[in-house]
């Protein structure tokens, strides 16, 4: 499956800007199941210093300097990406989740292989805190030798029943404690609230940040018993039209699975991933420090297009 994206960011302020940093997670993550074939970049004011890196999560960032003043601030990223058919995978046949929290846990001898990597993404982070109620949370989902993906999946479609997609009602910086009070939130805190469920049970959990395609479609072949993917007919995925996120769980022996909670979907080819970390503090499409500008208006826009079909 072959998509165009367009993802368009401009910032008003309300007084001059004389002088700004910025850094972008705008560009495609490359895997085994996706490759950005085009990625173009367009920023106004033109007169701009440019850098492109790679972030410790083995991210593509870019960091823009503008160093004359400037009341507006407008970022223009389009992209094509291929996204491919991802193996199916039986939840059943994954490790049982305590085996797979005692292999993260600290000992003197080695970890299993890919382990020491998952480790990373087991501990509290900024966005999202480990407490023994979102322990308590999931309790129902992780009982005695269940398998990793099938607790997984449990607990995302009970917080995809439990919570209320409700844009406006939450901002970054809500805590997972109150979204999961309120049960009302949007992608990124039904991703934190999942990834906060997981890492205080001792589990892995990233947070991946991109696209949904707007119309779902369905894989051409039918998928395994148990597993989530989206139907024809169904209309738009909740979270298109705009940034996405969701969660990735280290699911050994599969490695990395990922989980949209919001829809309560493994992750296939209406998801197109452009960055991971702990939470959104380390994905965040563009953020940055600016010297003046007083208060701002932010407006985003983002289509997703698919140019071609699978046959």
């Amino acid at each position: 499956m072959r998509y165009r994206v367009h993802h368009e960011t401009s910032y008003l302020y309300g007084y001059d800007v004389a002088h700004s940093h910025h850094l972008l997670h705008l560009v495609p993550r490359p895997g085994p199941y996706q490759q950005c074939v085009e990625h173009t970049l367009d920023v106004a004011p033109v007169a701009y210093r440019r850098r492109d890196e790679v972030d410790a999560f083995g991210n593509l960032v870019t960091r823009l300097e503008v160093d004359h003043v400037h009341r507006q601030l407008d970022v223009a990223a389009q992209m094509d990406v291929e996204v491919y058919i991802r193996p199916k995978v039986a939840p059943a046949e994954s490790h049982p989740w305590e085996r797979v929290r005692d292999d993260l846990d600290y000992h003197s001898r080695p970890p299993p292989r890919g382990a020491l990597e998952a480790c990373r993404f087991r501990h509290e982070s900024p966005h999202v805190r480990v407490k023994q109620v979102l322990t308590d949370h999931g309790e129902d989902c992780f009982t005695k030798g269940r398998p990793i993906l099938v607790a997984a999946e449990a607990l995302m479609e009970k917080l995809h029943r439990d919570l209320t997609y409700a844009p406006g009602e939450t901002t970054i910086a809500t805590p997972v404690m109150e979204v999961l009070e309120n049960r009302r939130g949007v992608c990124q805190d039904f991703a934190h609230l999942m990834i906060g469920c997981l890492r205080s049970r001792g589990l892995a959990a990233r947070y991946v940040s991109g696209y949904l395609r707007t119309n779902p479609l369905t894989l051409p072949s039918p998928p395994v018993t148990g597993e989530r993917v989206p139907k024809a007919g169904e209309g738009a995925l909740v979270g298109a039209g705009a940034s996405h996120a969701w969660v990735a769980v280290y699911s050994p022996p599969f490695g990395w699975i990922e989980l949209d909670p919001t829809n309560d979907t493994r992750v296939g080819m209406d998801h197109i991933a452009i960055a991971w970390g702990r939470d959104f503090g380390d994905v965040s499409p563009l953020r940055g420090v600016i010297l003046g500008g007083g208060t701002h208006q932010l407006s985003v826009r983002v289509t997703v297009e698919a140019v071609t079909t699978p046959s």
